[in-house]
């Protein structure tokens, strides 16, 4: 006999031939969602595989449409449309009334919340250097169009790079860089830095300097990690953004421009895609909070001549 162990309910249910996982939780009094009665037209009765994927029938065609909208990863599967050839362990992820408002959109019609999903990207921070000694004595007006001057030029660039601006943060804002090709795009993403530093030179501080009579640098952090990516935020204000250990190595690594007094810093990880087409100026060990023992970073300061 298949059996489904369910958590958090710890509840051990039999399950009879061709019966869905769905179906036995509610024959055993497990409380799943299941908000469009057994349909496959909402996630509600979304379940993690945690032992025996390999149990699980292939998903129905209705959920094959959810799960490419959702991004579902393959232990990611709905309740109502999973049958079983084997036994399997597994914990509803719909637990009450609010997890119930996130997931209940159907699946016409409605924008969806993403679930988070694994990827792996890169990761460039981007900071303003001396922005507050620079602002200190502008209007509060002019603070602002200096930096939509800036982020809009910024912007461009990244845009031209094949990435997109995640997040902005106060004066700062990170990017990511998705690709197949890790060689290649992580070389894009370095062209992306040094780009934005040639734009400040030759764009943005001539700009400030003319019309108030100063201005200010950037530092940049790339790494390349292991990211998780979802929808976060109330219905009308969400957004999908990215977290993780390699998002916080990234933003520490452009912090360290500071300390030792550069502009493009990126990790091993980066400069071991990238070492025959850039021009590095020094290999920095360094003690990065958060992170044991010392780290190695590379200050990067231009392409070789036939990668230009």
């Amino acid at each position: 006999m298949t059996r489904i162990h369910f958590l958090p309910d710890n509840t051990i249910a039999e399950v009879k031939t061709g019966e869905s996982i769905r179906d036995a939780a509610l024959r055993f009094g497990v409380p799943i969602a299941h908000v469009c009665d057994g349909k496959g037209r909402c996630s509600t009765c979304r379940v993690v595989v945690l032992e025996g994927l390999e149990n699980c029938l292939p998903r129905s065609e209705k959920e094959k449409v959810i799960a490419a909208q959702l991004d579902f990863t393959p232990e990611i599967r709905l309740a109502c449309q999973t049958a079983l050839k084997g036994d399997v362990k597994i914990r509803r992820l719909t637990l009450d009334e609010h997890d119930i408002g996130l997931t209940s959109k159907f699946i016409m019609g409605e924008e969806f919340y993403r679930a988070g999903v694994e990827k792996y990207v890169f990761i460039l921070f981007v900071d303003i250097r001396g922005f507050t000694a620079f602002s200190e004595s502008l209007l509060p007006y002019d603070v602002i169009h200096v930096l939509h001057r800036f982020f809009h030029s910024m912007d461009r660039v990244v845009m031209e790079n094949n990435g997109y601006i995640d997040n902005y943060m106060g004066d700062g804002f990170m990017a990511l860089f998705e690709v197949e090709d890790l060689e290649a795009g992580s070389l894009v993403a370095v062209k992306a830095g040094l780009e934005m530093l040639d734009v400040l030179k030759e764009s943005v501080q001539p700009y400030t300097e003319k019309l108030f009579g100063k201005s200010f640098g950037i530092g940049i952090g790339l790494h390349y990690g292991l990211v998780v990516a979802g929808t976060i935020g109330g219905k009308e204000n969400k957004k999908t953004t990215v977290i993780g250990d390699a998002v916080n190595f990234a933003s520490r690594i452009e912090a360290a421009n500071k300390q030792m007094g550069t502009n493009f810093l990126i990790s091993e990880d980066t400069y071991n895609k990238v070492s025959k087409n850039i021009n590095v100026k020094q290999k920095i060990q360094i003690n990065i909070p958060g992170k044991t023992g010392m780290q190695t970073l590379y200050e990067v300061v231009g392409m070789k001549e036939n990668d230009k």
